[in-house]
């Protein structure tokens, strides 16, 4: 394959292949019809031979060369893969475009500091578990770091300590970063303000700019409520103190917030269906605690947005 594409990347032996798609032809009606000299035809017919997508034979005077579709069908499917990949509505190649789209309409409202204050993002989601299973997701940081953090990124430090005041801290490294040689993507830093455990939880977090700056602050207001399936959970964002360098944290907001919440409904909805599950409904688990930590260099994520939670 890598030898059929090197081949095909010159124009010129495009051309040929394309000629010989039409009909096999001598090396000279090939010369003539690609206004080429006949001896750099040759050679760029050599080296469609050697990658296997033409075949060549002598008659009488002449080397006539055919075109061989096989090679041409296999690059075909591969790249069709590739497309199709891209393609699908929850993959990679859609979410960056969406958050490239808003990330340029933010850019051009954040002209000034206090650009975005006020903003308010909404998200609602019914949830597999009862409340009480929920509100562990919510505040346990080994729960939390399997759906919290970003697309295409994984924990590298989270503490959330669950009580009036209490200290949060999520961090953040690219997903197939392995041993942590790479720059920090991400950093916020906040505090709780209101815990009732199974219904309402409070926050505010702040994304840090590369200077450890706050490049804004967001306050999140959680509501749970129980239903016959489940629960019923509300999220609120109000952005406050944002600065013109906010800009790309905020165009990830309501992207990279979406895709959590959407994978935390998938955990707790896979965890409802197995009863040996940790994360079950009817499983015991861990106890609620004051402070949850959870620093690892390993864990993984499921999934780029580039957007900051």
């Amino acid at each position: 394959m890598d030898a059929l594409l090197a081949a095909l990347a010159d124009p010129a032996r495009w051309r040929l292949v394309a000629l010989l798609a039409e009909q096999p032809r001598s090396v000279g009606v090939l010369a003539q019809l690609a206004a080429a000299r006949q001896p750099q035809t040759t050679k760029h017919l050599q080296t469609l031979e050697r990658a296997g997508v033409v075949t060549s034979q002598r008659t009488g005077q002449r080397r006539v060369y055919a075109l061989r579709p096989g090679p041409l069908r296999e690059l075909a499917a591969a790249l069709g893969r590739l497309a199709d990949a891209a393609d699908r509505v929850s993959g990679s190649g859609t979410t960056y475009e969406r958050y490239g789209l808003t990330m340029n309409a933010e850019r051009l409202a954040a002209t000034e500091a206090g650009w975005a204050d006020g903003r308010s993002f909404r998200f609602h989601r019914s949830l597999a578990g009862r409340p009480e299973t929920v509100w562990r997701h919510l505040t346990e940081a080994g729960l939390l770091a399997h759906w919290w953090t970003p697309d295409g990124l994984r924990v590298s430090e989270l503490v959330f300590e669950t009580r009036r005041d209490g200290r949060i801290v999520q961090e953040y490294r690219d997903a197939e970063d392995a041993d942590g040689s790479d720059l920090i993507v991400g950093r916020a830093e906040g505090a709780v303000e209101e815990v009732r455990p199974g219904e309402h939880l409070a926050y505010r977090l702040s994304p840090q700019l590369p200077d450890g700056r706050p490049a804004f602050t967001a306050h999140v207001d959680m509501g749970l409520r129980p239903t016959e399936t489940g629960t019923d959970l509300d999220v609120h964002w109000r952005i406050t103190g944002s600065t013109v360098e906010s800009v790309d944290f905020v165009a990830g907001i309501e992207i990279g917030f979406g895709q959590s919440l959407d994978r935390l409904a998938a955990i707790l909805a896979g965890s409802a269906h197995d009863p040996d599950s940790p994360d079950s409904a009817d499983s015991p688990g861990t106890p609620d605690s004051t402070a949850s930590r959870h620093n690892t260099e390993n864990a993984d994520s499921s999934d780029n947005t580039g957007s900051t939670k």
